[in-house]
């Protein structure tokens, strides 16, 4: 259980490294792209989140119309979810190189030693990187399509909503994870792997970003600090190799 906490303090740990001198200069872009690209997403939301509520509430029968009172709240919690995974997969990818590099720099500053690599290391991971990316994309679509149809499902959308949150959670630890193990070489099933040893551990610290995202103005930050974050529960837990 321990590792429960142990996760989020791995978030916190990211946020204070972003202080760091050495780290700051890779925060800028990263913050550019998520103010555009935030503004954006929650022009389009407000309309959609309004228009999906009214929609399951319609569709309930009057015998239980009294579950709109748990219906609304639930599906607008979801739907910010959602959207914000949305708004930082589409952030990741487009900071993914700053990303990279800032998972390098703090690795180096927590160990006093970067990931070794050069240009020809570069050229021979570009089609495993390549194909360790569209395995995630297929892993997240295989999940997530059939769980946000069962969100547009009346009652059933309560449990479906609970599914979605523990999955979201531990797609983001895969997502930001990905960063300090790409520098070693080490591409999605083997990430996958290694946090299944740690499931808590890995979810805990998912779930910690998940809710920082929602946090108006922290949210800005919270992707380069999920990098920073990632990487030192990378470096401090041995490259999540010891089981327990």
């Amino acid at each position: 259980m321990k590792d429960l906490y142990t996760g989020a303090g791995y978030l916190v740990e990211g946020f204070r490294l972003l202080r760091l001198p050495v780290l700051r200069r890779f925060v800028l872009l990263p913050l550019l792209v998520n103010l555009v690209l935030f503004a954006a997403l929650l022009t389009l939301a407000y309309g959609w989140v309004s228009d999906g509520a009214n929609y399951l509430v319609g569709g309930l029968p009057d015998w239980l119309h009294w579950l709109s009172y748990l219906v609304v709240p639930v599906f607008a919690v979801v739907s910010l979810v959602v959207i914000f995974y949305g708004f930082s997969l589409l952030a990741n990818l487009i900071a993914a190189p700053f990303n990279g590099w800032l998972a390098e720099a703090v690795e180096a500053h927590l160990t006093g030693q970067a990931p070794a690599g050069d240009w020809k290391q570069l050229l021979r991971d570009l089609l495993p990187s390549l194909l360790s990316e569209l395995r995630k994309l297929v892993y997240f679509a295989l999940r997530a399509v059939p769980i946000l149809l069962l969100l547009l499902v009346p009652v059933v959308n309560v449990a479906a909503s609970v599914l979605w949150l523990v999955f979201s959670a531990w797609m983001m630890t895969v997502q930001y994870i990905d960063y300090p193990m790409a520098n070693h070489r080490l591409f999605f099933r083997e990430q996958r792997a290694r946090l299944r040893r740690r499931p808590l551990l890995a979810w805990s610290f998912g779930a910690t970003v998940m809710l920082a995202t929602l946090v108006p103005v922290l949210n800005f930050v919270v992707m380069p600090a999920a990098v920073a974050g990632a990487t030192a529960l990378w470096v401090r837990e041995n490259g999540l190799a010891a089981q327990r």
